[in-house]
This record gives C-alpha cells, sequence and structure tokens, in this order.
C-alpha cells in the first residue's frame, strides 16, 4: 500500500551503499525537496554513504540544487550519468578523484534503465563506437581512479562479425523522482513537468529489481480525479509519496503566435547561425544544440522563417524557443513533447535530418570533444546519440577562442584581435564524435565558423568557403594545428550574411 510521507522520512529508507536512481534535467524533473533531506542527513549523521548515483543529463542549477546536494565527501563512491554541467560540485568530486565515474551517453542510459526493467542481464548497441565510450579509448571512465578500481561497465563484443558495444545491468535499490499530481491511492501525473524524462523507466527498473520508489508530487487529489491518460507512473510502481507543494515550472506552455525570439547584433555567433541556417532546407527536424546553433533560431525568427524548420531538443520538447542553462531542454511555447526516452531513440534511429552543435575542438580526423577539457570532465550528454545517425551535422563556433575580436564592416570580415586557443589540434583530448565513423557511414558533416567553412570528405578536410576579407595563408592555415586540402574553386561565403539588414531568406 502507498505511504505518504515527509522529505524528511524518505531519507531515512535510502541505505548505506545503496544504488539510486534519480530523475532530472537541468532544473526541471528533480525531486529536490528529497535530495535536500538527503543532503541535511549526511551533514548530521553521515549517512547514507558509499551510494552509487545514476542519472540521464545534469540535473541541477549550476551549484546548489540537484545532483550538488549529494556531492559532499564520502556521499557518492560512483556516479553513472551521461553530464555534469550544471552541477559543478560533482564536476570537482570527479576531477579530485573523490568518487568513481562513468560518464556513458544519455541514450544508453535510458537502454540500461528499460534493460533492467526487463530483467535483462545486459544489451548490444552500436552507440558510442569509436567514442569515448568505447573501452578501446576512455570506455565512459570519468577519471584515472575509476579506471584503475572501477569495474568495466562495457565490453566490445562481435556478433556476426559487426561489432557492438555490450552493456551489463546492474539492480538498483532507490529510484527518487518527481512528478507533478499523485492521487491518493499513488498514482502519479508529469502534466505539470516541463519535459517528460526518465521517471517511468526508473520506476520500473527499480521494481525489477525488487526496490523502493520515491515520488515527490506538488499536489495530491482525491482517488478517481486524474484522468488516465495522463498518468505516467501507475501506482503499483510506486511506495512512497511526498507531497511539496511548490513547482519548479519556469516556463510557461503557452501558444504564441507571435513568436518571441530577440533579434541578435551582428556578431561572430550570429555569422555562423546564418552561415548555418543556410543549410536548412523546409520541414526538416532539426536539433539546435545548446550554445551557438541557439542563435539559429534566432536568424529563422528574425528572417519570418521560424517555422521553416521542425525544432526538436533531445529532450523530446519539439518547438518553440529552447532554453538555456537550467532550464535547458525545456522551451518557451513548444509545439509539443514526447518522452525524452522516444526522442533519443528516434535520433539513434536516423530520424533527424539535420543536427546543429557546438564546436568546442575539433582534429586532422574531423573528430570532435565537448565532454573534457584539461582532464576535467563535463560529460557528452546527448551529443554522441544525437550524431550518431543524422543526415546531416554542422558544426559551428568561432575559428580560434578566448581573446578573438572581429567585426564586419562594409560587407567584409575583420579580425581585429586572434584568440589565444586553437581549436582545430592534431588530435582532441577526448573523442565525443567520431569523424573516422561519420566517413564509414556517410553523414554529410560541415565545420562553420565565422571566417571559414569546411567539409569532412571521405579524404578528409576540405576548405570550400572563406569570409570576404579574409586571406586564407594569414586569417586560417596558421591557427589550425593540421593542414586541410584546398577546394580548387574556394568560394566566398554569401555577402548577406555579413550585413546589417536581413538576410531574405526565402
Amino acid at each position: 500500500m502507498i505511504k505518504f510521507i515527509t522529505p524528511r522520512e524518505a531519507a531515512h529508507l535510502v541505505a548505506d551503499h545503496a544504488t539510486v536512481a534519480m530523475s532530472g534535467h537541468a532544473g526541471f524533473g528533480t525531486a529536490d525537496a528529497i535530495l535536500q533531506a538527503l543532503q541535511q542527513q549526511y551533514a548530521l549523521t553521515g549517512k547514507p554513504a558509499q551510494l552509487t548515483l545514476v542519472k540521464v543529463a545534469g540535473a541541477g542549477d549550476g551549484g546548489r540544487r540537484g545532483g550538488d546536494r549529494l556531492a559532499a565527501p564520502g556521499c557518492i563512491r560512483t556516479l553513472i550519468t551521461s553530464h555534469v554541467g550544471l552541477e559543478p560540485k560533482l564536476a570537482e568530486a570527479i576531477r579530485a578523484e573523490r568518487c568513481l565515474a562513468y560518464m556513458i551517453p544519455a541514450g544508453t542510459i535510458f537502454r540500461l534503465y528499460q534493460a533492467c526493467a526487463r530483467g535483462e542481464n545486459g544489451f548490444l548497441t552500436e552507440v558510442g563506437l569509436g567514442t569515448t565510450a568505447d573501452p578501446r579509448y576512455e570506455g565512459s571512465c570519468g577519471n584515472a581512479r575509476t579506471r584503475k578500481e572501477g569495474k568495466p561497465l562495457v565490453s566490445v563484443e562481435t556478433v556476426q562479425g559487426k561489432e557492438y558495444l555490450y552493456y551489463r545491468t546492474f539492480p538498483i535499490q532507490v529510484g527518487i523522482i518527481r512528478g507533478s499530481i499523485a492521487d491518493e491511492t499513488g498514482n502519479i501525473s508529469l502534466e505539470h513537468e516541463d519535459m517528460i524524462g526518465e521517471q517511468l523507466q526508473i520506476a520500473m527498473a527499480v521494481k525489477q529489481s525488487g526496490g523502493i520508489v520515491l515520488v515527490q508530487v506538488a499536489d495530491l487529489v482525491r482517488r478517481g480525479k486524474l484522468d488516465p491518460r495522463q498518468v505516467t507512473i501507475p501506482r503499483h510502481l510506486v511506495d512512497y509519496v511526498t507531497v511539496v507543494r511548490q513547482r519548479d515550472v519556469w516556463t510557461e506552455i503557452v501558444p504564441d503566435p507571435d513568436g518571441g525570439r530577440p533579434h541578435e547584433p551582428l556578431t561572430v555567433r550570429k555569422i555562423c547561425a546564418r552561415r548555418a541556417a543556410l543549410e536548412l532546407q523546409p520541414q526538416e527536424l532539426v536539433n539546435l544544440g545548446i550554445g551557438m546553433p541557439e542563435s539559429i533560431g534566432s536568424v529563422l525568427a528574425e528572417e519570418g522563417m521560424e517555422s521553416r524548420i521542425i525544432s526538436a531538443s533531445d529532450s523530446g520538447v519539439i518547438g518553440g524557443v529552447q532554453l538555456t542553462g537550467p532550464e535547458m531542454g525545456s522551451a518557451l511555447y513548444p509545439e509539443a513533447m514526447i518522452p525524452m526516452a522516444d526522442m533519443l531513440s528516434l535520433c539513434n534511429g536516423g530520424g533527424l535530418d539535420v543536427c546543429a552543435l557546438g564546436l568546442a575542438e575539433t582534429d586532422y580526423l574531423g573528430n570532435v570533444n565537448v565532454s573534457r577539457f584539461n582532464g576535467c570532465v563535463v560529460g557528452p550528454g546527448g551529443f554522441i546519440d544525437l550524431t550518431r545517425k543524422a543526415k546531416k551535422i554542422i558544426f559551428l563556433g568561432t575559428f580560434t577562442a578566448v581573446g578573438l575580436q572581429a567585426h564586419c564592416e562594409r560587407g567584409t570580415l575583420c579580425i581585429t584581435q586572434e584568440g589565444r586557443y586553437h581549436k582545430f589540434k592534431k588530435q582532441v583530448e577526448e573523442i565525443t564524435f567520431s569523424g573516422v565513423a561519420a566517413k564509414q557511414r556517410g553523414q554529410k558533416v560541415l565545420f562553420v565558423t565565422e571566417r571559414a567553412v569546411f567539409t569532412l570528405t571521405p579524404a578528409g578536410w576540405l576548405l570550400t568557403e572563406v569570409a570576404p576579407g579574409v586571406d586564407i595563408r594569414r586569417h586560417i592555415i596558421p591557427f589550425m594545428d593540421f593542414s586541410p586540402r584546398v577546394a580548387a574553386h574556394v568560394k566566398t561565403m554569401d555577402a548577406r550574411i555579413f550585413g546589417e539588414t536581413k538576410m531574405g531568406l526565402r
């Protein structure tokens, strides 16, 4: 029978050495009152200690809430996640080797939950071959301590002459998830959540493991008051419910007939976004990654062409104005929402037409790293899932970083100060995207910067376009740690990209 308890009582149910799965994506879907109670209990008693924490994504607000509540030394022994970008305390725990850490693709964690729910010992996947997830590289190990002390989560197996990654499942004793509304029998609705996360998958995996499911909700209603079509987690998958009458809904999900994106000034960010926008065809399903790719949406809105594409986040939110930071994965005025697990399955299956992602660093093979810098791990998040089978991949970013100063003058690009950091390296620190695998799959891969456009061909890098005012020998080659091939007829980037007025996209 379902029991209604306080967050403090919920915290007492988590034992030392338990494997705990928690829901949450950025600032949403996290049972933060229960996590706060765990944080307070650990500070007072040192319990629960030596936990294994499993979570799909970075869940927090940049330093206070979410997964960072469990970052005190000794609380977590092992962390299994895809990302800690919004959890600086967990990121520091990994860097300082206070815990073991496995940074595996977001979609793979969903697969782990699903395989566990089916009672399977493991599963095969092609996702992650040739990247940091591959045991022939890092095997998703987030630090040296994990490589030394940790048990491998993944191995390479060959079936009928084809390679796969094989992940072993493990029992999960506790699930800590967030819902919107519970009825008095324990049925859980997610109707006020800004995305449909991993709550159901966690509950099913935990119950199959013989564990307990703790759910935090904002409202309680009488039996029969919930529309059964709105019940995501039925009561037989729930053990304990805690009602905390507050919500983390920071965005308003309402139709917006007038759009809502502000116009951006003409900066290198907008230049890259404009050039990338020229690659998009009507009604393509497009993922716009965080950072510079978000400006593609602003460019389309400025041109009155926002409906030209169908934008999709890896969280399952489709359409609208995608948000960032703690609101990452959500959107203002979305058109639709599908479960995150389904969206990542769609991406892994090749359902994305275009994936536009940020360019942190790349190398002579076309590999891209966005998951580890100077030994500090962030994790791949959904990057590996998104790029695996997208028909076209656009990486966009400034050509150099840290100190770059450039502006447009009379339709030409003027570089007044070069960035100190070179992004085009001989070898990336970690492979989040495999250029070799992309070429084998026949994917179209473009690298768009404010001064040049490159294509990744079967023969390697090819410089195809330069900005007006840019000299290849002066502004491009000296700032690359490898030599690209140069097209026989290098084009000049569209002059409209560098003008103050609208481009006139049609």
